[in-house]
């Protein structure tokens, strides 16, 4: 059974920190691209970052130089870290991972994470 289990969400203020983390299981974690995804009240889910099994990043522009994906193949887990939080970064965190094979894509989902940063 695969699960995504995300942490560290929580509110904060303004210019402040958080850190999420995503723990697996069920999946061969070091050869899955990871994600974070966030969803907004009203707003569709958007990518925040990600990291690929060779540990290649890409972020959103809305976050470039605040927030820093990485991943820990021993833990099997992966890190949002996301530093000088604004209002706007207010949502709904959940992690992926996904695998593309020859016949198939695999893709699950954690449940999710709430952060709120407050003005």
């Amino acid at each position: 059974q695969v699960q995504l289990v995300e942490s560290g969400g929580g509110l904060v203020q303004a210019g402040g920190s958080l850190r999420l983390s995503c723990a697996t299981s069920g999946i061969i974690f070091s050869i899955n691209d990871m994600g974070w995804y966030r969803q907004a009240p009203g707003k569709q889910r958007e990518l925040v970052a990600a990291i690929t099994s060779d540990g290649s990043t890409n972020y959103a522009d809305s976050v470039k130089g605040r927030f820093t994906i990485s991943r820990d193949n021993a833990k099997s887990t992966v890190y949002l870290q996301m530093n000088s939080l604004k209002p706007e970064d207010t949502a709904v965190y959940y992690c992926n991972a996904a695998r593309q094979t020859l016949a198939e894509r695999y893709v699950y989902w954690g449940q999710g994470t709430q952060v709120t940063v407050s003005p």
